[in-house]
């Protein structure tokens, strides 16, 4: 039977992940604070949810952080009290790993279960239904899950256990920070040299260079001065944080992790909220001026 889903959480990327679900023809009932994301959601032809809805067999969120979707489950949102014995959250924000087992263990009491799923690929790729996913979680539950991540996936790999998706996103996005600033950085010395941003760029991904910056970001995003990529530079310093976090909960002395983390709160605070993550290029080339000429 196809289960009855309660998609929560319908912003840039939530919305054309659930647009992806509802395609492959999931029943689907969508919730959000915002109402124009409700509005673009109902325009979009997934239906608002109501409080006199059949109860959720799955519950999917797309939240800012495990504080937000531990609240919006088992605190004032009482999401958890919507859904049907036996049911499912699937997890796909990116959060701290110790917060989202103790999610899972609350809701384990109540009979629930939670696989944390999150994403990579941004907006982009959302809308292709092109999604990197990491799923923490059991065999089975995972399993359960599986079916109604595939409609917004390139790749499902199964990390481990709960927990296990959120350590693997917040780690992959510190190789996917550090390779743009190493990248960004060889750009800025190359074009002070001589060197042509898009010369540099071929020399790059035709060598051992190549990055997923070089190869996916350069041409659109950063050379073209579009800087819109659809991912906020203030989340990616955030899933540094969490990979730091874990670093230092494992006890691993982890010194680039803290200079990534200093590095981009840095260009987050300097550039603001709404800034892309592409845009520290642009923080980079900033810096580089001011070293240059003292100002």
């Amino acid at each position: 039977m196809t289960p009855n889903i309660l998609f929560v959480g319908l912003g840039k990327m939530g919305l054309p992940m659930a647009m992806q679900i509802a395609t492959a023809g999931y029943e689907m009932r969508g919730l959000d604070k915002s109402d124009g994301a409700l509005a673009a959601s109902e325009a979009a032809g997934i239906q608002r949810a109501g409080a006199d809805d059949e109860p959720a067999d799955i519950v999917i969120t797309v939240l800012p952080d495990d504080a937000v979707v531990h609240e919006a489950l088992l605190g004032a949102g009482r999401l958890a009290d919507r859904m049907a014995p036996g049911g499912l959250v699937i997890e796909m924000s990116s959060s701290a790993p110790k917060g989202t087992i103790q999610t899972a263990a609350a809701l384990s009491e109540r009979g629930l279960a939670l696989v944390d799923a999150p994403v990579s690929g941004g907006v982009v790729r959302a809308e292709k239904g092109d999604l990197a996913i990491m799923v923490g979680g059991t065999d089975d539950d995972v399993a359960r899950a599986r079916p109604v991540l595939e409609p917004m996936a390139r790749s499902i790999v199964h990390v481990g256990p709960v927990g296990a998706g959120h350590a693997a996103k917040a780690l992959n996005n510190f190789v996917s920070a550090t390779g743009l600033v190493a990248t960004c950085q060889a750009l800025i010395v190359a074009e002070r040299f001589g060197i042509a941003p898009e010369t540099m760029t071929d020399v790059l991904n035709g060598s051992s260079g190549k990055t997923n910056t070089s190869e996916a970001k350069l041409r659109p995003f950063i050379l073209s001065g579009r800087y819109d990529s659809g991912f906020a530079l203030a989340l990616m310093a955030k899933d540094l944080g969490i990979a730091n976090t874990l670093a230092k909960q494992l006890r691993i002395d982890a010194d680039e992790m803290d200079q990534a983390v200093a590095r981009w709160v840095g260009a987050a605070e300097a550039l603001g909220p709404e800034a892309d993550h592409t845009e520290m290029h642009r923080h980079l080339q900033s810096t580089a001026t001011k070293a240059a000429t003292g100002v």
